[in-house]
């Protein structure tokens, strides 16, 4: 197929030049045939928000051709999640795609079919945290993500700090099995009262989104303890979760950043999960723990 066979996205009135769109694998490749010096991709699953706009433009400074996927990943669903109702908005996640100045859009309809029946596991890292309440969540996703490395080929990878666990599988994966791919972690993106972006917000009502904030301050508690040491970081941040009762904790942890391992000294993520109605958030802030009876501390 020639590239005059291709369509292209339809940006709002007044935006960049429109991306080129590509559905299958084939019409992905024509595109990506020509050499375009730096290429990188920024993975979604649609439903842009600010917090994709910001990959694509930080995509955007430091590569010459940015590509964005957008496919709702069926293998990173469980039997009782959300695929069905997963927010689907293509045309209006096209006009960010114009907007923030993507290259091209891949966006097929099917990624594998028939259904694979070789898959990526995540090992240990996918069986805690999000991985213990959603089994195979996060062997799915390293299957898609693999196979979207493939099939776009870039220098870099551009993911979200916010979904940490998935970021740590993916870099994990990439150093494991030899992808020649920088992958780049870019920080959350919030709403001015605190809440992190997330397709998922759209779920919440009124008085959901108000209790859903309890996780950020959470967050910002902890951290702002973090002189006191872990315990302190998780009492202060699990106090403010407590006191707000439209929010059912599944988890709030400190955890090594390359591993999530458990970690006492040094950097740290600090994670919460929870749910507020039927909604599953997730939120992550970095910090520095301080050293306990280290090298020039007294016991």
């Amino acid at each position: 197929m020639s590239p005059a066979h291709i369509s292209l996205a339809e940006p709002a009135p007044g935006t960049a030049s429109r991306p080129a769109l590509a559905r299958t694998r084939a019409e992905l490749a024509t595109l990506l045939a020509e050499p375009a010096g730096t290429r990188a991709v920024v993975m979604t699953m649609g439903a842009l928000h600010e917090g994709h706009a910001t990959l694509i433009r930080e995509a955007r400074r430091a590569a010459d051709q940015v590509v964005v996927t957008i496919y709702v990943n069926p293998l990173q669903f469980g039997q009782h999640e959300d695929l069905d109702r997963y927010p689907r908005t293509l045309a209006a996640d096209l006009e960010v795609c114009a907007r923030e100045g993507a290259d091209v859009v891949f966006t097929p309809a099917v990624v594998h079919d028939p259904a694979p029946l070789v898959t990526l596991r995540a090992g240990p890292l996918g069986e805690v945290l999000e991985g213990a309440s959603r089994p195979g969540h996060f062997d799915g996703m390293l299957t898609l993500v693999a196979t979207m490395l493939h099939l776009v080929r870039p220098d870099l990878a551009f993911f979200g700090r916010k979904d940490a666990q998935q970021l740590v599988c993916i870099r994990r994966m990439v150093a494991d099995l030899a992808f020649g791919v920088t992958v780049v972690g870019v920080p959350t993106v919030r709403e001015p009262d605190g809440l992190a972006l997330s397709s998922r917000n759209a779920y919440l009502s009124a008085p959901q989104r108000a209790a859903a904030l309890a996780l950020s301050r959470a967050l910002r508690a902890g951290a702002a303890a973090g002189d006191g040491g872990p315990d302190a970081v998780l009492a202060a941040a699990g106090a403010v979760l407590a006191a707000e009762p439209g929010v059912e904790v599944d988890y709030l942890t400190l955890a090594r950043p390359d591993d999530l391992g458990p970690v006492t000294a040094g950097p740290a993520l600090l994670l919460v999960a929870a749910r507020v109605g039927t909604t599953r958030l997730i939120d992550n802030l970095e910090l520095v723990l301080p050293l306990v009876n280290g090298p020039g501390t007294e016991a």
